[in-house]
């Protein structure tokens, strides 16, 4: 994962082609025509806020989360103008804990796919299971093997890496190859994961 001091420069440069400037239209897609009711959220690496505020704004009750403090201002900013109630806190997920836990839904948008080890991929999953309470889904988007890519862009990951990485924690209800939400001409691929907690983690 990204360190906090990469990430700081990221956001003092500008350099954040994750930050598109509207929530992601697989989060919409996904809430939406999976009828995921309103609930307690968590948002990991929420970024500049714009998930978090897009959930709130569908009567989620949202913690939104992320390793730099640029990026949690401009989400608390953000969440100010659009009269929305969000609470941003500046923590790195894999090392503090985190409260308001259980959540129902927990959301990352390019924070799993950023792990570069089965095993550190497997802590992420286990650490998203434990916030979950009982039948928690964890929707994540993950950059995509599958494009051959000639450029810049996400983290890659295979449908195989993902299943092993959180088969022990979740039940896996839909894994369908998509596209991140982008301002680019051509947005990079992804994977759109949707889990069910498992009922013995």
């Amino acid at each position: 994962m990204m360190t906090e001091e990469r990430y700081k420069k990221r956001y003092e440069s500008g350099d954040t082609p994750w930050d598109i400037g509207k929530p992601d239209f697989n989060l919409i897609q996904t809430v939406t025509t999976m009828a995921i009711e309103p609930c307690k959220a968590l948002d990991i690496g929420c970024g500049t806020g714009d998930n978090s505020i897009w959930l709130s704004q569908k009567n989620f009750h949202v913690i939104g989360i992320d390793i730099s403090d640029i990026a949690i201002q401009k989400a608390i900013e953000k969440a100010s103008k659009a009269n929305v109630k969000c609470t941003f806190i500046v923590i790195d997920f894999l090392t503090k804990k985190i409260d308001g836990a259980p959540f129902g839904f927990a959301f990352d948008r390019g924070c799993f796919h950023s792990l570069n080890s089965d095993k550190e991929r497997n802590s992420f999953a286990e650490k998203v299971a434990v916030y979950l309470e009982k039948d928690g889904l964890w929707l994540s988007l993950v950059g995509n093997a599958d494009e051959q890519r000639h450029g810049p862009g996400p983290p890659q990951r295979t449908a195989r890496d993902i299943v092993t990485s959180v088969e022990p924690y979740f039940e896996i209800l839909s894994l369908i190859s998509s596209y991140f939400g982008s301002n680019r001409p051509s947005p990079p691929r992804a994977w759109v994961c949707l889990m069910r907690k498992r009922s013995f983690t």
